[in-house]
């Protein structure tokens, strides 16, 4: 009888511990809910590439309410590190996997070398790799060897070049530069793993998986849930590019006037909305539906009073970049304000394409600013990375900076 009174203690502990495991995964996904739910009511299908649009205004929705609390002991953000991992079987989703090109970063670190020996040995890899399991800087050495004959990698033109010249010099042997070169690769694979896993946490997917294979330059990518394989595409393989772009200030008198106008024309939008909805019957909610749903309610449904943007919203100050201030868990209802057509039909001829972008809050601040970027029809910033002609890192006053130089396009433009 002890016994089996022993069984059932353990039973209905391991019973409890299971529901509580399994009400982070329940309060994920009625989060997930009521972001999509979200999502469809305000880009409707209509529009242009409304997949992706939803998808972002999902990832919004969900960064503006991962921290706060439901049940006084979980979030959104906690919620889901704790869930059961699904994973691809269960969930779906897109698996890719990307190969990192070690030739271009072999001409990277050549700085573009023309030397015929050297190109040579790289179409020598290429043809190579085809029929082989070795890496592809391997196969790049042995091909080197086979045909280099008095040339040196540490040639002047090859990688004894000013951007390695703290590591590689003119003295040294093949054998010497090849595990510099080795770990330079090496380094440039980590780079772009912790640059994609960056982008995919991003992307608004929940437990993805990426992982390096070995030393072959390959990385596998596993996004459970996400279901748009082309901004997938783009996300994962698109290059980062610099860019410079030239700011609004805070004190532009047709920016301010268009932030007031915004204001008076959703208050009248949200006025008209409350007119014309026909009430609905009262339901019984579950204390978990009414929970979320007030979340959902208080953090993202357009504010009815006075003052629907202000409300939320603070212009920037003199002396600031920013053209407003407003909470984290805001931006992602003050976004789908100014991006109604209503709204941006108000901007004047000089600001129709005016970008708006929040900035990347650090972690754990509460709040973020909103830049106002001068832009074109077609959408391009005042300069590209491409004036760039060197950059280094340095330390002025104890802190990081980047010092750049710039080709004669980017000296004038940069002057005016």
């Amino acid at each position: 009888m002890q016994n089996k009174g022993l069984i059932k203690l353990f039973a209905l502990l391991f019973g409890l511990v299971s529901i509580y495991q399994l009400s982070y995964t329940f309060i994920g996904n009625k989060f997930e809910s009521d972001a999509e739910a979200y999502a469809i009511n305000n880009v409707s299908e209509s529009e242009e590439d409304y997949v992706s649009k939803r998808q972002e205004l999902e990832t919004r929705y969900l960064d503006s309410i991962g921290d706060q609390t439901v049940f006084g002991f979980t979030n959104y953000n906690e919620a889901k590190k704790k869930e059961l991992n699904k994973g691809l079987d269960l969930k779906g989703g897109i698996n890719v996997t990307l190969q990192i090109s070690v030739k271009d970063i072999l001409k990277g670190l050549a700085n573009g070398s023309k030397n015929p020996i050297f190109n040579k040995a790289l179409a020598n890899a290429d043809a190579a790799s085809k029929n082989s399991d070795d890496t592809y800087v391997e196969l790049f050495f042995q091909a080197w060897d086979d045909i280099s004959g008095d040339t040196k990698l540490a040639s002047p033109d090859i990688f004894a070049n000013k951007s390695l010249s703290d590591e590689v010099n003119f003295q040294m042997g093949d054998e010497e530069v090849k595990p510099i070169i080795r770990r330079k690769i090496d380094e440039s694979v980590v780079s772009a793993f912790e640059v994609l896993r960056e982008r995919i946490d991003g992307f608004g997917v929940t437990q993805p998986n990426i992982q390096r294979e070995g030393n072959s330059g390959r990385i596998l990518v596993e996004l459970p849930g996400a279901r748009d394989i082309a901004r997938a595409q783009d996300l994962l393989s698109s290059t980062a590019e610099l860019e410079f772009w030239e700011t609004y200030q805070p004190t532009n008198q047709d920016l301010q006037a268009f932030f007031f106008q915004a204001n008076e024309k959703l208050k009248s939008m949200v006025d008209t909305s409350a007119e014309t909805k026909e009430e609905q019957p009262a339901k019984q909610e579950s204390e978990l539906d009414s929970l979320l749903s007030d979340v959902s309610q208080d953090s993202l449904d357009v504010a009815v009073g006075n003052n629907p943007l202000f409300e939320k919203f603070q212009l920037g100050q003199t002396g600031s970049y920013a053209v407003g201030i407003a909470a984290v868990q805001d931006t992602a209802e003050i976004g789908v304000m100014i991006r109604k057509k209503e709204i941006r039909r108000l901007l004047p001829a000089n600001l129709q394409f005016v970008k708006f972008l929040w900035e990347r809050p650090s972690e754990g601040s509460e709040v973020a600013a909103l830049f106002a970027l001068k832009s074109n029809r077609e959408g391009l910033p005042r300069m590209g990375g491409d004036v760039v002609s060197d950059a280094r890192d340095q330390f002025q006053n104890g802190k990081p900076v980047v010092s750049m130089s710039m080709n004669t396009r980017g000296a004038k433009e940069w002057e005016k």
